[in-house]
């Protein structure tokens, strides 16, 4: 699909569906007036000149987002809702934009929106995008998270807070996460253990370091890694139970990517098993957590899915 369409396909685009451009007089009636506004992103700036109104999230954390602050969207992708935001599945209203990677843009053109969230996962579709609506890019690093993962989630919240006239609420939800985040800080302070995050995926395994989309895990939250390997991977380094022996942590976090992929029962301690793994300290002292791995996967940068995180990080700690 070419991503940029075509003048032609875009105003045939709007015969079929009914819908015109508004023009700048009918707008101003549509909205209320407020001051203008620049959102600036790795990717250049997003102009704000009015309340939107009709607003596409084509990444499920700005779908989180954007439900704390009670804000509806038009469309979204429909492939993988986490079910922590059960009400946008079966939702007539919230038209379904194909997938999360890959949108289905004729969709999105025929809805005429007047904002647009995206995040890297869209980013090769960002030019045709702002051409059609201002288009605001969240600057997550999938590849390596950092030292600065939280402050650019707070930043999120607070900028959409701006967008929407919802500043209260999005600063009220920026102090419960850091919080949160503080009391999950506090807890892991000077605690010896080390840890290891590991993605399942089909039995194979895949080990998360500090320089990967869960970095800001060690580099924020302050848990040990049991390795220092750094490959940096949105799907982290593949491992063998050999690697976790050899390491051995003294937590094991396992994020189940087949329960989310093909929509299965997620893995349990059996399915795990293995003599290598059973060496380790994690295992036998009863500390292998398999965590939520739809807020760790399909998000891992919102609101929502960080308070599920901490809460799963802080049950490693647990005997």
């Amino acid at each position: 699909m070419n991503n940029a369409l075509p003048t032609s396909i875009f105003i045939i685009l709007f015969l079929l569906t009914g819908c015109e451009p508004n023009t700048g007089a009918e707008m101003a009636k549509e909205r209320p007036s407020v001051k203008a506004m620049t959102l600036n992103h790795s990717l250049g700036e997003t102009i704000i000149q009015s309340t939107p109104k009709r607003v596409i999230a084509l990444d499920m954390n700005a779908v989180d987002t954007l439900s704390q602050l009670n804000i509806p969207v038009i469309g979204m992708p429909k492939d993988f809702i986490p079910h922590f935001l059960p009400s946008y599945k079966n939702n007539s209203n919230v038209q379904d934009l194909g997938a999360i990677i890959q949108p289905n843009l004729e969709r999105v053109y025929s809805l005429n929106p007047d904002l647009i969230l995206i995040s890297s996962l869209q980013a090769t579709h960002y030019k045709a995008l702002n051409e059609l609506a201002p288009t605001y890019y969240f600057d997550i690093d999938y590849q390596n998270s950092g030292a600065d993962h939280i402050e650019k989630i707070n930043t999120y919240m607070l900028n959409l807070g701006r967008i929407f006239n919802k500043q209260e609420l999005a600063q009220e939800k920026v102090a419960t996460l850091n919080a949160k985040l503080k009391d999950t800080k506090q807890l892991i302070t000077d605690r010896p253990e080390s840890a290891m995050i590991v993605l399942h995926n089909n039995g194979t395994l895949r080990y998360f370091g500090v320089q990967s989309r869960y970095g800001f895990i060690y580099n924020e939250l302050g848990v040990k890694p049991a390795s220092q390997e750094t490959a940096t991977s949105a799907h982290g380094q593949p491992i063998s139970h050999e690697f976790m022996y050899k390491y051995n942590p003294d937590i094991i976090y396992v994020i189940d990517r087949t329960a989310v992929m093909e929509n299965k029962a997620a893995v349990n301690l059996d399915d795990l098993n293995n003599p290598l793994l059973k060496k380790t300290n994690a295992w036998k002292n009863n500390r292998v957590r398999i965590v939520d791995s739809e807020a760790w996967y399909i998000t891992g940068a919102s609101y929502s899915s960080l308070m599920i995180m901490l809460d799963d990080i802080t049950q490693g700690y647990v005997n």
